[in-house]
């Protein structure tokens, strides 16, 4: 009985995020999936007559951010699969901006009170009502400590967790229909995307997990003076709140201003392409969400990082087999790329290592002889899997 009420429950949630798919003209990618047909159909009858405008891709963004946080979490990750969308596509779900209105100063203070069981008075001697960010899972506050310390303040959205709990449901139930009826679709293994899915957002629903990995990348970096992460405030850090050292400087992408400071930008190019090797190849934990909203030079000049939800890690193995990647393109081996993806196991070893050298090459070819820094390692390893996944 429960089972059919879920069931009910998400056909009646699937309509409403039919129609809003509809509304921006981006149902593609659920054509062509079983049960999905007559839904579609409604969908598409509904539609208002005015047709959306833009590219696939960008209509698709446009319908995910207004369906809300958990569908602009999935873009964010389907914006890493060129395999299920194709490159046009995902290429422009690389733009989703993870912004929504914020919520009422008046509504943190209340979280904050309710996380700590004390008035803010008693742990901000000023905190700033108006948020300097709002994302989809929590906003920014600037605030001053009782001591004297510049802060930021980060406190989860009210309700948040449940919201993302229902929609997780969602996805996973949609998955399951997905492997069960649609065959030609397990390879590309929908369940575990989506599980990854949840494993991140779970960590995300407790800011001391984010505080942690904050305070591992801080220690990575212990004397390196050209990258800075902001201080953790443990005493003022718990489930629903994040206080945070306050980090200024100019963003990484206003390179009028950081010219007008006097920076040198291909030297600050340069540090950033380094510090984030740094992260993947000698460390095996790294920043997993650098944009330029969460990217800044200090006056100093050293590029300063802040939101540190999502990260991500790599055993020593998986770092030997990209570092391998890495070389064989810069230097346009592409035999080499090609073994690795066969001594992993990527490619099966029934198939050519010719024919996928030379789709190594045509990965590799646009690439070679440019600097690092001028280098997309997360579209490159896109690309490599969509090919991988051909094989």
């Amino acid at each position: 009985m429960f089972e059919l009420f879920r069931s009910g429950r998400h056909l009646a949630r699937l309509v409403w995020i039919g129609l809003t798919l509809a509304r921006h003209d981006a149902l593609f990618p659920l054509d062509g999936t079983a049960g999905m047909a007559p839904l579609l159909r409604v969908a598409r009858l509904l539609r208002r007559s005015d047709r959306a405008r833009g590219r696939p891709g960008e209509r698709l963004a446009a319908a995910l951010t207004e369906l809300g946080p958990s569908f602009i979490k999935l873009g964010q990750l389907l914006s890493t699969r060129a395999d299920l969308l194709g490159d046009e596509i995902t290429e422009d779900l690389t733009q989703l901006q993870d912004r929504l209105p914020p919520f009422p100063g008046a509504q943190a203070r209340a979280l904050i009170e309710a996380e700590f069981e004390q008035p803010p008075a008693s742990l901000f001697a000023a905190f700033d009502d108006t948020a300097v960010a709002a994302a989809s899972i929590a906003q920014v506050h600037f605030a001053i400590t009782t001591e004297g310390a510049e802060v930021a303040v980060k406190v989860l959205r009210p309700g948040i967790a449940r919201a993302m709990a229902r929609d997780l449901d969602l996805f996973l139930w949609l998955a399951r229909l997905a492997e069960r009826t649609q065959p030609h679709l397990r390879r590309l293994k929908p369940v575990e995307v989506v599980e990854t899915l949840a494993q991140s957002v779970q960590l995300e629903m407790d800011l001391r997990f984010e505080a942690a990995a904050a305070s591992e990348l801080a220690e990575n970096f212990a004397g390196d003076t050209s990258f800075r992460v902001p201080r953790i405030d443990w005493l003022r850090t718990g489930r629903t709140v994040l206080t945070t050292e306050r980090i200024g400087g100019i963003r990484v992408d206003d390179r009028a201003a950081l010219i007008a400071a006097g920076h040198n930008v291909e030297a600050l190019l340069r540090n950033a392409a380094g510090a984030f090797f740094k992260q993947v190849f000698r460390d095996g934990f790294f920043h997993a969400d650098l944009h330029p909203g969460n990217m800044f030079v200090d006056s100093d000049g050293a590029l300063a990082v802040v939101d540190f939800g999502i990260m991500g890690r790599l055993d020593r193995q998986t770092r030997y087999y990209l570092a391998d990647m890495l070389i064989g393109f810069l230097t346009g081996d592409y035999r080499r790329v090609a073994e690795v993806h066969f001594d992993a196991g990527y490619v099966p070893r029934r198939r050519s290592i010719d024919a996928f050298t030379q789709a190594c090459r045509s990965i590799g070819e646009p690439i070679l002889g440019r600097p690092l820094n001028e280098i997309s390692i997360a579209r490159l390893l896109a690309q490599l899997f969509h090919v991988t996944e051909q094989f």
